[in-house]
């Protein structure tokens, strides 16, 4: 949240180096408050569990957060109930005429497919060409990442020799980064997927900054310079129990699944897991929220279709 001062104070050059929102009287006299609209794409297969996950991490902060939920009308969910759809989520042609300070998209159980082999393929382009001028920032997690890096760079993706699993150490690269204030050099960090997108590909894209990376994973997060779209391909949402979840899953489907990696205590699968990661997500998710949403979105929601080819364009600037 952002600190008043009086303009001049010494400390001032310093908290903004240190990227302390620090606002000056006139900001402060003229700035519009009101609730944050966020819009969840929610793909994954557990939707209700999913909810409870991403709504806790939004929950961490004094901002008041107004959430709608988003399903996919192009494919047939197995594991929700068509009653809980209609009564908490909303279709894109329901919201494609609303304005969103901030989208998140969730992973999907896809990877092994090619992007255009998931049914609703053409459905998830027409949100990522639609969040463009209707949402401020958008993060994508897993999956979501995947194929959000795709649609707008014609990233590849890569698939492992075997699932990645487990909770990995990941460096903060770029600790100045706003995303990563109050951060350790290092933090731990979920991991569950099939792919990778291509590092040799990310590495010629000049608009992307490496956040985050680790030496059993590769890249971790990935961002936009000015915070606008963020890429986590991990899953900091997720519970304790997630991976023994998926792991029990994965045993039952008969894939032989490797344990999850310092997870277990001493590799026990029949121990509670370990718990490493919570603090690093709830202060990622409230200086996403923070950082990239409350500090640069418009008032005005529909200011956003007006400078949709600005991607760099201040709209706590006077019009």
């Amino acid at each position: 949240m952002p600190v008043k001062v009086i303009e001049g104070l010494t400390a001032i050059d310093e908290l903004r180096a240190d990227n302390i929102f620090v606002m000056d009287n006139e900001r402060a006299k003229n700035q519009n408050i009101r609730p944050l609209n966020l819009l969840v794409v929610n793909l994954m297969p557990r939707k209700l569990i999913t909810e409870r996950q991403i709504l806790r991490l939004l929950s961490n902060t004094p901002l008041q957060i107004n959430v709608d939920f988003l399903f996919m009308a192009s494919h047939e969910f197995k594991n929700t109930k068509q009653s809980h759809l209609d009564s908490f989520y909303k279709s894109f042609s329901e919201i494609k005429d609303d304005y969103y300070d901030g989208l998140i998209i969730t992973g999907a159980p896809v990877e092994q497919l090619e992007f255009e082999e998931v049914d609703y393929w053409s459905e998830f382009l027409e949100i990522v060409k639609w969040s463009k001028s209707h949402v401020y920032s958008s993060l994508h997690i897993c999956w979501g990442a995947q194929a959000a890096l795709y649609a707008r760079y014609e990233v590849t993706k890569e698939n492992l020799p075997q699932k990645l699993c487990g909770i990995y150490k990941s460096s903060v690269e770029q600790p100045k980064n706003p995303l990563f204030r109050g951060f350790d050099d290092s933090f731990y960090y979920p991991q569950s997927r099939y792919a990778q997108s291509n590092p040799s590909v990310i590495n010629k894209i000049p608009d992307l900054e490496v956040l985050s990376t680790s030496k059993e994973t590769g890249f971790s997060i990935l961002a936009k310079k000015n915070l606008r779209k963020v890429y986590l391909f991990g899953h900091l949402e997720y519970d304790r129990e997630t991976l023994a979840w998926e792991y029990e899953r994965d045993k039952k489907e008969g894939l032989k699944p490797a344990l999850p990696k310092n997870y277990f205590p001493k590799d026990n699968d029949k121990e509670k897991p370990q718990m490493s990661w919570a603090s690093a997500a709830s202060l990622f998710f409230s200086n996403w929220l923070n950082y990239a949403v409350y500090q640069g979105t418009p008032y005005l929601g529909e200011r956003l279709g007006h400078h949709c080819g600005e991607e760099n364009y201040d709209f706590n600037q006077k019009e």
